[in-house]
C-alpha cells in the first residue's frame, strides 16, 4: 500500500508559533493563563494544560499580577483594555495573518464602507475580526447572503483565514447585488490556500483519503469536506485508534492531510498505523511519500 503524505499538512505558520510563545512563558511563570484554548484540537490542548498553563472562561478567575496569553485566532479590543484593568501581563499569539485581517476591517470603515465578514458564525477568528469595527454583517453560506434584505452604498467584504474559497466565491457573488460598490480583499490566508489546493488534487490520485484533526477544528472539517466532494472514501480521525482497518480493503493508495492545528506526532503516528496496516493485508509494499 503506498501512503502519500500532504506537503502542507499538519502546523501551520500561526499555530506553530503561538505554541512556541505559550511554551516558552509557562517557563517563566506559574501563572499564566488563556481565556480558552489556544487551538482547536484536543492534543495540543492537553499539552497545553501539561505545560502548567490555566485556561478560565472569564478573565476575572485570573489573579492580578498574573499573565493573560492571547490566542491565535485573535481577540476583541475590549479583551487588552480589560486585562490592563486588572493589572495583567500581556501576552500575544494572535497570528500575524489575523491581525492583517483587523488591520483591512479597520481600514475599509475607515473608507465608508459597511463591513461583511464571510465566515462561520460565533468562531473565535470572526468574533475577533467583528470586534475590531462598529458594527459587521457575517454571511457563512451563499444563502445568508441570497436571503439577506439590506442593500448598501458601499460594502466592503473580508475573510475568515480558513475559509472555502469556493464558499466565498459563491457568498461574494450574491453579495455584489446587494451594493452599489463591494469591495472584496481575500483575507483567505496562505496556508489554507495551500491546504485547499492541494486537497482538491489528492482525492483523485488516491483511492482513499484519511484526513487528520479535530471536529472542532473549522479548517480540518473544511478539508474533510472538500476531500469527500471529490472522493466519498474520505475519513476524518483525530488519531490513529480513531482509523478502521475495514476502510483498506482493495486500497493501493492512501492520501494523508491535516488540519492546520493538527501536531506533527499525530501525523506520523497515523501514518505509522496505516502502514501497519498495508503490511497486515499485504497488498504490495508500503511505503511514505512526504509530499505529493
Amino acid at each position: 500500500m503506498e501512503i502519500n503524505l500532504a506537503r502542507t499538512a499538519g502546523f501551520c505558520f500561526g499555530v506553530r508559533r503561538a505554541i512556541k510563545i505559550a511554551l516558552k512563558e509557562a517557563t517563566k511563570s506559574s501563572s499564566v493563563y488563556m481565556l480558552g484554548d489556544i487551538v482547536h484540537n484536543e492534543h495540543v490542548v492537553r499539552d497545553i494544560n501539561q505545560s502548567g498553563i490555566k485556561v478560565v472562561s472569564e478573565m476575572e478567575h485570573i489573579p492580578e499580577g498574573g499573565t493573560i496569553l492571547l490566542r491565535a485566532h485573535g481577540s476583541r479590543p475590549d479583551v487588552y483594555s480589560d486585562a490592563g484593568s486588572h493589572g495583567l501581563t500581556i501576552v500575544d499569539a494572535t497570528c500575524p495573518m489575523v491581525v492583517e485581517i483587523h488591520d483591512e476591517a479597520k481600514i475599509l470603515e475607515s473608507q465608508g464602507y459597511k463591513i461583511a465578514i464571510i465566515g462561520d458564525h460565533n468562531h473565535d477568528e470572526v468574533l475577533g475580526i467583528a470586534g475590531q469595527i462598529k458594527s459587521s454583517i457575517v454571511f457563512a453560506t451563499p444563502r445568508e447572503a441570497r436571503e439577506h434584505k439590506g442593500y448598501y452604498k458601499k460594502l466592503g467584504v473580508v475573510v475568515q483565514s480558513t475559509q472555502d474559497i469556493e464558499n466565498v466565491r459563491t457568498i461574494v457573488s450574491e453579495l455584489i447585488t446587494k451594493a452599489s460598490e463591494l469591495r472584496f480583499i481575500n483575507t483567505i490566508c496562505k496556508p489554507t490556500k495551500d491546504h485547499q489546493e492541494e486537497i482538491r488534487t489528492m482525492p483523485t490520485e488516491n483511492d482513499l483519503m484519511i484526513i487528520v484533526g479535530s471536529f472542532t477544528s473549522a479548517n480540518t472539517i473544511r478539508l474533510t469536506e472538500i476531500a469527500r466532494g471529490i472522493n466519498p472514501r474520505t475519513h476524518q480521525v483525530q488519531s490513529a485508534s480513531d482509523i478502521d482497518p475495514a476502510w483498506f480493503e482493495g486500497v493501493e493508495r492512501v492520501g494523508v492531510s491535516a488540519g492546520a492545528s493538527t501536531p506533527d506526532y499525530i501525523i506520523k503516528e497515523v501514518v505509522e498505523r496505516i502502514a501497519e496496516i498495508g503490511e497486515r493485508l499485504a497488498v504490495g509494499t508500503s511505503r511514505t511519500v512526504t509530499a505529493t
